[in-house]
Parts: structure tokens; C-alpha cells; sequence
């Protein structure tokens, strides 16, 4: 995958799928007072339509522009996506939603998704303060002696009868001259979350990558009936029995899937000759059923073929009769192959529990207010974990480093971009560079990313993990993501990362998250013009 540094000076933005129109808005708004008619009621009158349109933008009735989806594949350097992963496009979770973590060991426990937000943002006070110092006993004086270190000095507390009153004399001190430190606990940030595998439903971990605050959100609450509840945003995935569904598009009825037990699988063990004879066929096959490159079927990362295994998708322990079917072989990495494999292991044994996803049917679905809400990032394959028990889906898939090498495609700025900065700031505006100016950036920029993808391509050869050999590279490196949003949160997106006239509230984007800002809404633009023109009409604000 290595070769020649190339250099782009702009992004890509494509429509993967959508089921975005205007009608949408139109029969969520209608729906309340048309009831089942409000499909007919849609294709009566189009000014009528425009106008119902114009007024929930501008008196901000926000949920009837949330009933369609949008999914883009985006291509831009590594710093857009940095700003990008602020917008979190919808998928959120109420703050009080427990979190299901697990130790290396196995061993459970919960907190809330605002608290893992603190505790992995802003640390936890600690319970030992700056002050040290103490109490002692002084043997000239026969007396106990108090003093405190603080602020770089000894403070002397005097002589005291008994060791209580110098104990209290500290505590006074301290008490008055409070000074406790604040620091961010690493411990967290090495949290595992419970995780299952799509395939068998065996339970799993994956460690956290990040813990997002995402903004106030409208919110629903689903309950089953088993007792649990989710509280999160319409847009949120949830797993299900036919895979990953929106929370709100779920009824009454369906079911979701959650954490459960289930007697671990009595299947005599395969025998080890049988499982030879199995992987000398399915190792015959890799030639004929993995491409020179192809796509991992589990992480859909993209590896050359010597990076890749055939993996049985029903494990030979579930179903033998499956073992030689090649409709039940696909290709898969190293690493998810490893993984997966490590969870199947558990089919061979006998007796006991094992912990799996199960169907858990829909009770109630209601809408539930706004309130902040916050989201988790973490590792593959199964980019999903556990919140109150239920099967959610992580929100922010993008192309990942540890998984696949980089290719070494860099951004240099084009020539119409504006370089230099004047004025204060939030008073600030950009104008044009000079040819020097333009020169200097290309030079020093293009020089820099070929001597970091060398020093790259050096700890690869040298045998270093991508995820290590990955850190000398720049933030100019391009990347790629798919990002699903509605049309609300597409506007509150577009409303903080364009720069237009029109806008009530005024934006300073950067000018390369503004590019692909730009590209999502001609898009949008083409799938919902009335929806479109009345947001421009109505100054730009998301309602």
C-alpha cells in the first residue's frame, strides 16, 4: 500500500444513501391532525405545503425535520474530522444512561455516560491535598509539635498537650487554606466497555476511544419487557433481531436486543483431526475466494491478501454441516479474525452460562424532552456496547489506523485558499496570500509529510504495530468517514460551519471543514429544496 506521497487541495463529499425528502417533514407535521391521512393531505396544495414548511422553521418545531436520514461518505484531512466529531450528527444518549464496563478479568461494573464524560475530560479531585505536613512528637519540649507545608513554605501550628489538639490545629489550617489538586485519572481512559459479536451474539470488550458531550437533544425513551429503558436521540442504532434499527422508527412490538445469559452450548468438541482436515480445505480456498485486495467483512477495512484469512461466519462449533460450504467462508483481517475467534471459543465448552444478546420486545415508545446528551466512541470490530442492558451502536466510524496501513495522501492547501490572518480575535478575517506566501507553505508542508510517511513506512518494515508506527503522521493526512445525520442536525451543523451573509448568527468556520460543509448541503439542497429554502430564508438557524 505504500508508494509516492500525492498532495490534494480538496475534499470529497458523496451521498452513500438517503431517505430524505420534503414530504417527509410534511406527513410528521400533518400526521398529528390528519391522522393516516395525512399522506393524501401532502399532494393537495404545494404553496400550502411550502408554507407549513416555512412556518415549523421559523417558529422552531424541530421533530418533524427529524424523520429522514442522510448518510455521506466524506474523504478529508484528519483536522477536518477533528472538528467534525464536535457535530455528533444526532446519535446521542441521555447523561444517566449506565454504561456496562468490563476488566480484563471479567469483572462488571456501571457508570453513567456523563460521569465516564468528567471523569475522561475534566479528572476527579483528588482526595490528598497539596498541604502535607503533619503531626510529631517533640522531645525537648515533651510536647506535639503541628506544621503544614503549603504554597512552598513550612507553616508552624505550635506546641500542643495532647496529639488531638495538634491533629486539630492541621485540620484548621487546612480547612482555611484549602488546596486540593485536580487531575484526569488514566484509569479511565483504559476502560473497556461490554460488547457483543453480530455473528454468534457472544459477549465481548472493546476498549473506549473517546466520550463526546453532543448537545441538547430531543430524546425518546423505549422500555421492554424485561424492565429496561433507553433514553436517547431518534437517529441513535440500536441492535435488533434484523439488525440495526433507528430508535425512532421502533413501535410497540419490536424487539431490541439485550444483554442476557443462556446455558453454554453441549456440542461435543469438534475432533482434532476433523478440524485439521477442515482448515487444510479452507486454506486451499484462500486463493480462489480472497481478491489480491479485499475487504474485511467484519471491520470493512480494505488489506492486501496476505492480510487476510478466510473466517467461518457460523462457527464450526455452531454448525459442522457449514464447515466445508464456501457461501459460509468470507475474508477477514488478522486482527477481527482473532477476535472473533476468541469469542467462539466458548461454543466447544460445556456446561455453565455464557453471556449473549437476546430479543427483548418493545413495551413503550415515547418522546421524552430535551436534555444535554452525550455519546462513546469505541474500538471494532463490533463498533457497539451496552447502555441500561440494551445493544446500542457507537456513532463515529472512521477510518482507522490500526487496522489497515495509510495511504500517503496529504493535504496542501490550493492556491485560492486565504493564508493570512489579521486583525484581533473574534474580529479576525483571512485574505489572500502571496505567490511567496503560497510557495513556502507548499514547500514546507510537502517536505514535512514525505520525511513522517518515511519515518512510517521505517516502523512498519521494521515489524512496529500500525497503531504505534501511526503517531509520527500529520493532520494533514486524509481520512475517511461515513457520517448519518437528519435534516435538524444537518442544519445545526451547517448553521456553525458556514460563513454566509444570509446567516442571523454570524460563523467563522475553518475554511476546509466550510468545503465539505458546503458539499453536504448542495446535497441536501437537491433531496430537500423546500425544506432548504425555508432554513436560508429563516436565517440559517437549525429549528
Amino acid at each position: 500500500m505504500s508508494g509516492e506521497p500525492r498532495f490534494l487541495s480538496d475534499v470529497t463529499v458523496e451521498l452513500v444513501r438517503h431517505s430524505a425528502k420534503d414530504t417527509d417533514v410534511l406527513w410528521a407535521a400533518r400526521v398529528s391532525t390528519a391522522g393516516e391521512q395525512s399522506i393524501e393531505e401532502v399532494n393537495k396544495d404545494a404553496e400550502k405545503s411550502k408554507g407549513l414548511i416555512n412556518y415549523l422553521m421559523r417558529d422552531r418545531h424541530g421533530s418533524p425535520f427529524e424523520h429522514n436520514s442522510m448518510t455521506f461518505f466524506i474523504n478529508a484531512p484528519i483536522f477536518v474530522f477533528r472538528e467534525f466529531h464536535r457535530h455528533r450528527v444526532g446519535w446521542c444518549l441521555a447523561g444517566d444512561s449506565e454504561i456496562t464496563l468490563v476488566s480484563e478479568k471479567g469483572h462488571i461494573r456501571r457508570r453513567t455516560i456523563a460521569e465516564l464524560y468528567r471523569l475522561w475530560h475534566h479528572g476527579v479531585e483528588d482526595v490528598l491535598p497539596r498541604a502535607g505536613g503533619g503531626v510529631s512528637w517533640h522531645k525537648g519540649a515533651q510536647k506535639w509539635t503541628a506544621q503544614v507545608r503549603h504554597s512552598k513554605r513550612i507553616h508552624y501550628l505550635g506546641l500542643h498537650d495532647t496529639k488531638e489538639a495538634a491533629a486539630q490545629a492541621v485540620a484548621a489550617f487546612r480547612e482555611a487554606n484549602p488546596s486540593k489538586r485536580v487531575r484526569k485519572l488514566d484509569s479511565v481512559r483504559r476502560n473497556h466497555v461490554r460488547c457483543f459479536d453480530e455473528v454468534t451474539l457472544m459477549a465481548s470488550r472493546a476498549r473506549i476511544v473517546d466520550v463526546m458531550e453532543s448537545g441538547v437533544k430531543q430524546l425518546i425513551r423505549l422500555s421492554t419487557a424485561s424492565g429496561r429503558t433507553l433514553r436517547c436521540s431518534v437517529d441513535h442504532a440500536v441492535l435488533t433481531p434484523h439488525g440495526w434499527r433507528k430508535a425512532g422508527e421502533l413501535v410497540v412490538g419490536d424487539e431490541l436486543m439485550v444483554a442476557g445469559t443462556a446455558p453454554r452450548p453441549s456440542e461435543a468438541l469438534v475432533p482434532p483431526s476433523l478440524r485439521r482436515g477442515i482448515g487444510v480445505w479452507t486454506s486451499m480456498q484462500r486463493l480462489r475466494l480472497i481478491k489480491q485486495v479485499d475487504t474485511c467483512y467484519l471491520c470493512s477495512e480494505t488489506f492486501d491478501r496476505d492480510e487476510l484469512t478466510l473466517d467461518h461466519v457460523v462457527p464450526v462449533a455452531s454448525d459442522l454441516l457449514k464447515a466445508l460450504d464456501e457461501r459460509n467462508l468470507k475474508p477477514a483481517c488478522t486482527k477481527c479474525h482473532r477476535t472473533k475467534s476468541n469469542s467462539e471459543q466458548a461454543l466447544a465448552k460445556r456446561g455453565g452460562k455464557i453471556s449473549i444478546a437476546k430479543p427483548d420486545p418493545i413495551v413503550s415508545a415515547e418522546d421524552d424532552g430535551e436534555e444535554m446528551t452525550y455519546d462513546l466512541s469505541v474500538e471494532g470490530p463490533w463498533h457497539n456496547f451496552l447502555a441500561n442492558g440494551i445493544v446500542v451502536h457507537n456513532s463515529y466510524n472512521e477510518e482507522s489506523g490500526r487496522y489497515r496501513e495509510l495511504s500517503p495522501v496529504f493535504y496542501v492547501p490550493g492556491h485560492e485558499r486565504k493564508l493570512v490572518q489579521e486583525g484581533k480575535p473574534g474580529r479576525y478575517v483571512f485574505v489572500p496570500g502571496s505567490d511567496e506566501q503560497h510557495k513556502v507553505v507548499t514547500e514546507a508542508m510537502e517536505s514535512s509529510y514525505r520525511q513522517a510517511y518515511a519515518a512510517y513506512q521505517e516502523m512498519l518494515e521494521a515489524g512496529v504495530a500500525r497503531e504505534v508506527a501511526r503517531a509520527v503522521l500529520p493532520v494533514g493526512l486524509f481520512s475517511t468517514m461515513y457520517a448519518t445525520c437528519n435534516a435538524r442536525s444537518l442544519m445545526h451543523f451547517l448553521s456553525l460551519r458556514t460563513k454566509d451573509e444570509r446567516a442571523r448568527v454570524p460563523s467563522f468556520p475553518q475554511r476546509e471543514i466550510e468545503m465539505v460543509a458546503e458539499r453536504m448541503e448542495a446535497i441536501w439542497a437537491e433531496l430537500m429544496p423546500l425544506t432548504h429554502a425555508a432554513f436560508v430564508a429563516n436565517g440559517r438557524v437549525a429549528p
